[in-house]
């Protein structure tokens, strides 16, 4: 997963805007009284959050499993990333928040992942510290149901044609999405394929994750928008606060 993907992600992504939901997230901490301070984000890929959580005056610290990730990471004093496991790394020191955005809790599915992310946010969290994170969410998953996608993406350089092709495990809450990508350039042409196996998640089941775990929750709502859950809300946002 990922081996050729991490090449292109920034260029998969061009369109995302990674300055409303970074502002999105600035507001909660400041919601839940963490106006600056220390972030530890799980997952960060290329930086690009993290940056511009640090323009917004936080300093984060990025765990990164792919090394072509942080190669190609946007830099800032305030952000420092190392490569590791989520689910296994562990930092001599304790943070203000946790994040992990842009459905890195989905990737976790086997129980023994998730359970070990949320023991891990617990440790590294001082007591009231938030654990922010998004995730698929199940009804929507059911209700919507995963379709083949396609996108395309150009520019001087290069143009990119991605087929997303789900199998959809109901029993399982999994969904495989089988992408295959088209790149061609000037002067050559190549594909190549890769499966992400993605989780998705319902409300009384993170609660339960909560409470094992030391925290509550004290927020779900679609991410960036903030509406109530439904079952056309394919992403939610979890906030959750460790009490103990």
């Amino acid at each position: 997963m990922f081996n050729n993907y991490s090449r292109y992600y920034d260029f998969f992504y061009q369109d995302k805007d990674y300055e409303k939901e970074s502002s999105y997230v600035a507001n909660l901490l400041k919601k839940y009284e963490i106006s600056n301070g220390h972030i530890l984000e799980f997952g960060s890929g290329t930086g690009k959050h993290a940056y511009l959580l640090c323009e917004k005056g936080y300093n984060v610290h990025g765990i990164e499993l792919r090394t072509e990730m942080i190669a190609r990471a946007k830099t800032h004093i305030n952000f420092t990333c190392q490569q590791g496991d989520i689910t296994k790394i562990i930092l001599d020191r304790s943070f203000d928040a946790v994040i992990s955005l842009f459905h890195v809790i989905s990737y976790q599915t086997k129980n023994s992942q998730i359970k070990a992310v949320f023991k891990n946010a617990a440790k590294h969290l001082l007591t009231g510290g938030l654990f922010i994170f998004d995730a698929w969410y199940s009804p929507a998953v059911h209700y919507l149901q995963p379709s083949i996608k396609i996108k395309r993406f150009k520019n001087d350089q290069v143009s990119i044609v991605r087929i997303a092709e789900p199998d959809y495990y109901p029993n399982e809450n999994l969904v495989d999405v089988n992408y295959t990508f088209f790149l061609k350039s000037h002067n050559s042409s190549n594909q190549f394929k890769e499966t992400h196996t993605m989780r998705h998640f319902s409300i009384p089941e993170i609660d339960f994750l909560a409470d094992m775990y030391g925290f509550q929750r004290i927020e779900a709502h679609e991410f960036v928008t903030k509406k109530n859950p439904s079952e056309n809300t394919w992403g939610v946002c979890f906030i959750l606060k460790k009490i103990k």
